[in-house]
């Protein structure tokens, strides 16, 4: 099963499984939960982590926080179950809409 993963827009989560897609939006970044939503979808669908074959993840651009979590979850899920994240088997990147607003540290 090919399993497609976005969380770039940080109000919401796209999660293709095959055919079919769920979104799930959420008012805040912070109720994101992207690994709970997927979790909860392949469930609904009768299937387990085992059965993806294939990944593909929008890395981005998009919001730091919602790029950087659902490429961390495909890159680990590719790992744990020996399967290449958009065509590769080395880990991807995020690609970030705009520099992380990190404050730097006071000297």
């Amino acid at each position: 099963m090919k399993l497609y993963l976005d969380s770039t827009d940080n109000t919401q989560v796209i999660i293709r499984l095959d055919d079919k897609e769920f979104i799930n939006k959420v008012d805040s970044p912070r109720n994101q939960n992207v690994f709970g939503f997927l979790l909860s979808c392949l469930e609904k669908e009768n299937y387990k982590q085992e059965d993806i074959t294939e990944i593909e993840v929008n890395a981005g651009p998009g919001s730091f926080t919602g790029s950087r979590i659902g490429v961390s979850i495909a890159n680990a899920l590719g790992f744990a179950l020996g399967v290449k994240v958009n065509g590769q088997t080395n880990p991807i990147e995020p690609i970030y809409s705009s520099p992380p607003s990190i404050t730097k540290p006071s000297r």
